[in-house]
């Protein structure tokens, strides 16, 4: 693919701007993220008109051979033989199969059989098309005209995680390798470990093939509550909740919980519920098969929703303390390692960005901005006459000094910047997308902060400090790599010291 075409350039720029700077690098660098071909791009679309027909799947699919063969084979299957004369275009082949079969073959053919992954990752293709199904079948009783879109948005709600695992596939088993555990739950690691959760990554893997802005929207809020009016939403989002109850090892008490959630939106649901359950019942192991992703558990509808039923009047803080208690081991552990990962990277004196993560962030920013040709700027801090402080008012005075100038310079940086201890009493900030002006400014904002503010007080007296601050910008050296950035501003620094110090100077200005 090449990306992002003109109409969601500026929403993939947006949401670009919203993962996490280390995330969004690590996903630009990663080359093999999941990608479609045109043909398949072009049926999204087409997914997203409320007039869409299958003749117009049907043409759109012709334009590849590969798969309007697939697509007759699946109107040839063992599924399909009621049918008194074989199909002999595609469009014989759609009408046989019906929409909902031949997006789930589509996207299917396009994203599953070309996964070399794709096996030790089923339950994820499962809950994927027992979401689609559910989606779609929810569709037709409340916005029958969206049911195509629903159906498309729900098989490829969670395509962020596959993102995600390709992209850190050393972390997938700890992230992903449970089995049964909630969606909420795999959002709220998600959080913790990457600072955002699937569902905007898949808004961005969307928006990076250039699919149609509504599909990137519904995709980025498909995991947000209920409690709204948009009927094609609702769906969607109850979709992912009832596939995690049809396939989870006890599902009476999970579905359980998703009929309480809809109880609480309308009286109506368990009616709903019941022919849902038996829409999953009777097309969910013919299209498990025919897609190749074997055959989940069978489930018996009216035994499942009776139990489920059941369920409703136990009582529900009782069920959450045992899935609590089931979980809690694994969730310690989850935390324990995010907690791990966060202090690894930060300098425990000024809750700062160490050296090494520093270190690590500016060669992967660096190398970003020669591959997207955007610039940055690096911002080189050291205290003054820090040596003097110490040895004049004792060690506690200017730790003390250390730990104040990190909370203050964490109070003026942007979200996406960087600031971390350098080593000593030197700081270093990283400025992604701004020029040497801009740099200046920031740390001139710096400067005067140091001069409105005491750093710390030794007997009662406040106790100011200054700082030599220098700047270098990406686009006005020609850096070979980001070392040489960093001693630009180091040498601009150190100028500043020559000068008297308590200033700023930019790197060739």
């Amino acid at each position: 693919m090449t990306g992002p075409n003109a109409v969601s350039e500026t929403l993939y720029t947006s949401l670009t701007d919203q993962l996490p700077s280390f995330l969004s690098s690590a996903l630009l660098q990663c080359n093999q993220l999941p990608t479609l071909p045109a043909v398949a791009l072009n049926i999204l679309d087409i997914s997203q008109g409320a007039e869409a027909t299958l003749s117009d799947y049907a043409s759109a699919i012709e334009h590849d051979p590969a798969l309007t063969a697939r697509i007759m084979s699946v109107a040839n299957s063992v599924h399909y033989l009621r049918a008194a004369q074989p199909p002999h275009t595609c469009f014989d082949a759609t009408q046989r199969i019906g929409l909902d079969v031949t997006l789930a073959t589509v996207l299917s053919f396009c994203l599953f059989e070309n996964d070399h992954g794709a096996r030790g990752r089923l339950p994820f293709w499962q809950r994927s098309i027992t979401a689609a199904v559910a989606a779609s079948y929810l569709a037709q009783q409340l916005c029958p005209h969206q049911s195509g879109s629903v159906f498309t948005t729900a098989l490829l709600q969670d395509i962020g995680i596959l993102a995600l695992q390709t992209a850190y596939p050393g972390d997938a088993e700890l992230l992903y390798g449970i089995e049964n555990t909630s969606h909420q739950h795999i959002m709220q690691v998600e959080k913790r470990y990457f600072g955002c959760h699937h569902a905007l990554v898949g808004a961005w893997l969307l928006a990076k093939w250039g699919a149609h802005d509504s599909l990137i929207h519904a995709i980025q809020h498909s995991h947000d509550g209920l409690d709204t009016e948009d009927n094609a939403a609702l769906c969607l989002r109850i979709s992912g909740a009832i596939a995690d109850a049809w396939l989870s090892a006890n599902p009476a008490d999970a579905l359980a919980g998703v009929m309480r959630q809809l109880n609480a939106l309308t009286p109506s649901s368990e009616w709903a519920m019941s022919g849902l359950l038996a829409h999953l019942q009777q097309t969910l192991p013919p299209l498990m098969e025919t897609l190749g992703l074997g055959m989940p558990v069978t489930v018996d509808s009216i035994a499942l929703l009776k139990e489920a039923q059941q369920r409703l009047f136990e009582h529900t803080l009782s069920l959450s303390a045992r899935l609590d208690a089931q979980q809690k081991a694994r969730e310690t552990l989850l935390n324990d390692y995010a907690e791990l990962q966060q202090r690894s990277r930060l300098d425990p004196l000024t809750q700062l960005a160490n050296r090494a993560w520093l270190e690590e962030q500016l060669r992967e920013r660096f190398r970003l901005c020669l591959t997207t040709e955007r610039t940055m700027s690096v911002v080189f801090i050291d205290l003054d006459h820090f040596k003097v402080l110490n040895d004049r008012y004792g060690h506690q005075a200017g730790d003390q000094v250390l730990a104040h100038f990190g909370r203050m310079l964490a109070s003026l940086i942007r979200v996406g910047d960087l600031a971390g201890r350098y080593g000593g009493e030197e700081f270093l900030v990283i400025l992604p997308d701004e020029d040497a002006e801009g740099a200046r400014r920031f740390a001139e904002r710096i400067t005067r902060r140091l001069q409105e503010r005491p750093m710390a007080r030794v007997d009662q007296e406040p106790l100011y400090v200054s700082v030599s601050i220098g700047v270098a910008c990406l686009t006005d050296g020609g850096f070979g790599d980001e070392r040489e950035l960093i001693d630009a501003a180091d040498q601009s620094m150190y100028f500043i010291k020559r000068s008297g110090r308590g200033g700023v100077s930019v790197y060739g200005h």
